[in-house]
């Protein structure tokens, strides 16, 4: 393996590394865009609004969060582009200023427009007909009234907990006779819908309420006698990253409870409010939630835009994208042997436009199949609804050998966690938590089957959760394996997980944190040495996140030797792409559209000779250092060219939802060239699929477009 020579030492200047906060921050810019382009159906409009706030939310809980902890700890800044804590934190208050006055102009100007001129009014309780402010009233009185709980604060009363992304009143109010000025807090209730829906003269519903303008148009009802001054919306968010420390956990499943009902106390750390709060319930707020002037936001913008996804759920198909009907594999469809299938070649799926019901088929002929005689298996997100789980447990109750690893650490999927293990456990399932002070976020599942006088592995491998709702929305990829070599290494892994193997020898697997880092740098350092040779070379990476700085300078040795690298890098980017002798033969490429993208697909080695591979693992020092992951081969031709087909041509093809990145972090977005259509390469994913369903060639009759980039 090459190492870094000391003439390269300028790989490390700061200069070369664009800000993980600061790119993701971008990345959700890319979101916000989606919300503004005038192509997608309306109501995917304000999904990707919704969507932009849910990001934003999450950033806080847990990067702004964790900056704010480093700043009270005065620790240093241990990031490759050097910028302090605070730095950070200022930078970051500007830009999410800048976004959320884009969002609330995109929200009033345009997308409320456009939903009342579609039957969609969302209006303010001043704004309704004198009919339907009675219908709210008498649905206040009915459904909101009896839930709602005013809390005043005063010597005797103190000031309410307000919990994590609450939407709250402040109330202020006057005592007629002494004069006297009080306040209050009235909390929304998470419980009732955030949009009451109203019935016109017809009886047809067109317009809805927010909940906070229900309630704050009623308040008489709740403070009798007062004269009220005002009601102000406001938001809190609050530190929701878990800090567990597992050496000292001697049942980490109950320290992970335990840590669930403590993160609801998490220190403050943004406040949104709407404009027209006066100074002094400002400087309040901020006193009683312990936090700078900095950590406040106002906005005029729909508080929680996270709350529009309940308007994006109308019956209204019209507003929506058509939709995509999946392939579902004939040789695995639901009366298929699948072990027959897989033994006789290895099946690949490109979820979501293949079905997830392959692997449930599977799942569930494996727990009822006599000749079974062991599932393992790792469980990252599993969903509420899991059948997933509901097969483990039929299969253990069928006399199987079941073991399941269970990340009990999943950010925000910790609850549904805890519950699935204790209900495999009840069915008799042996459930663990996988290598102390690891994450294990690998996707893989292992059956061992009888055959005749030998003992045969199956083995599932992906890129993405085994979670039947989320396969419909992310893009990700699998594989269905009889390999020997593949069976021995997931034999292998799973012990390690489940015992305290210290020896490994994998075969195929690069299995993070024992080889994974190593074998992705010394593919890289393959292609360094073939374009030293004068050979052509190449490197493609497409995955969630690049911020590993090792990767990013052997990268960088990689282009200054003169291997093409093509990155495709969905959301944070630290890589400086064109920068003169050191990242001239980089690019990076950013896909925004329908589905999540989700899948982790590297190519190595010029056209022709590329050896292929998927993972789960994105390019980030916790994927490759602190979590269990897995990289593994593609062999099949066919599989192969279905990975040309399905992801790499449409990427080539797309002229309207590829964004480009530029030396200095900003990505211009592709245009459809004059006189060329527009392309989506996600639609053109979903058209590859279904050829080959139809059993078309695998060839594609179109053309690549004529393309053009604006910011």
């Amino acid at each position: 393996m090459a190492h870094e020579s000391s003439d390269e030492r300028e790989f490390h200047e700061r200069s070369l590394y664009l800000n993980r906060e600061l790119s993701w921050l971008a990345f959700n810019e890319r979101v916000l865009d989606q919300a503004c382009d005038a192509s997608w159906p309306l109501l995917e409009r304000a999904k990707f609004l919704a969507i932009f706030g849910s990001n934003l939310d999450e950033f806080f809980m847990i990067r702004v969060s964790g900056l704010h902890d480093q700043l009270e700890a005065r620790a240093a800044s241990s990031a490759p582009d050097g910028l302090s804590a605070s730095e950070q934190l200022a930078l970051i208050r500007a830009r999410v200023l800048a976004l959320s006055q884009t969002a609330a102009q995109l929200l009033a100007d345009d997308l409320l427009p456009a939903l009342a001129q579609n039957g969609i009014g969302v209006q303010g309780f001043d704004q309704l007909l004198p009919t339907q402010r009675e219908r709210a009233k008498e649905y206040f009185r009915r459904a909101v009234f009896p839930v709602l709980t005013p809390l005043a604060v005063d010597p005797i009363h103190p000031f309410p907990f307000l919990s994590n992304l609450s939407i709250s009143l402040a109330v202020e109010a006057e005592n007629p006779i002494s004069g006297e000025r009080r306040f209050a807090r009235v909390k929304v209730p998470e419980s009732l819908p955030r949009f009451v829906p109203l019935a016109n003269d017809d009886g047809e519903v067109s317009h809805y309420l927010p909940l906070e303008e229900l309630i704050a148009g009623n308040l008489s009802d709740l403070f009798p006698g007062m004269t009220l001054l005002g009601a102000y919306p406001f938001r809190v968010t609050r530190d929701m990253d878990l800090d567990i420390l597992e050496e000292e956990a001697a049942d980490l499943l109950a320290v992970v409870d335990r840590e669930i009902r403590k993160r609801r106390f998490g220190a403050a750390v943004r406040l949104e409010v709407s404009p027209g709060v006066p100074e002094h319930i400002r400087r309040l707020l901020l006193e009683k939630l312990e936090i700078d002037e900095d950590d406040l936001y106002e906005t005029r913008s729909l508080l929680g835009l996270t709350g529009l996804l309940s308007l994006v759920q109308l019956d209204r198909p019209e507003l929506r994208d058509a939709p995509l009907s999946v392939r579902v594999p004939a040789e695995l469809d639901e009366h298929s042997d699948p072990f027959s299938v897989i033994a006789r070649a290895d099946v690949f799926l490109h979820h979501p436009y293949d079905s997830f019901s392959p692997v449930l088929h599977f799942l569930r002929r494996a727990a009822d199949d006599a000749n079974v005689l062991a599932i393992k298996m790792t469980l990252y997100r599993a969903g509420s609804n899991s059948e997933i789980v509901r097969a483990l447990m039929r299969a253990a109750e069928n006399g199987k050998q079941v073991a399941v690893s269970i990340e009990l650490k999943a950010r925000f999927d910790e609850e549904n966690n805890i519950g699935w293990a204790r209900a495999l456990e009840r069915a008799g399932v042996h459930v663990f938590y996988g290598a102390a002070g690891l994450k294990t976020h690998a996707k893989i599942l292992l059956v061992v089957r009888r055959e005749g006088a030998e003992l045969r592995r199956y083995v599932h491998l992906s890129t993405g959760n085994y979670n039947a709702t989320t396969a419909r929305f992310y893009t990700d990829t699998a594989l269905f394996t009889a390999d020997p070599e593949i069976g021995e290494d997931a034999s292998e892994l799973f012990n390690a997980l489940s015992g305290f193997s210290t020896s490994f020898n994998y075969r195929k697997l690069a299995v993070a944190p024992v080889t994974l880092r190593k074998t992705l740098l010394a593919k890289i350092d393959e292609q360094i040495e073939r374009a030293r040779q004068g050979r052509p070379a190449r490197v493609f990476a497409k995955l969630n996140a690049l911020v590993d700085p090792e990767l990013i300078r052997t990268l960088y040795r990689a282009s200054r030797a003169g291997v093409q690298v093509e990155l495709v890098v969905r959301g944070v980017c630290c890589l400086r792409p064109g920068v003169a002798g050191v990242s001239d033969h980089v690019k990076v490429r950013s896909l925004v559209g329908r589905f999540l993208e989700h899948e982790r697909v590297f190519l190595f080695g010029p056209e022709g000779e590329e050896e292929y591979f998927l993972a789960s693992a994105d390019w980030m020092p916790r994927n490759l250092d602190r979590r269990v992951e897995i990289l593994f081969p593609l062999r099949s031709e066919a599989i192969r060219a279905r990975i040309r087909q399905e992801v790499l041509l449409p990427l080539e093809l797309d002229s309207t939802r590829v964004y480009e990145m530029n030396a200095d972090g900003v990505y211009l977005k592709r245009r459809p060239g004059e006189g060329h259509p527009a392309l989506d390469a996600q639609l053109q994913a979903w058209n590859a699929a279904t050829k080959l369903a139809a059993g078309a060639s695998n060839g594609t009759s179109l053309a690549p477009a004529q393309l053009t980039v604006s910011a």
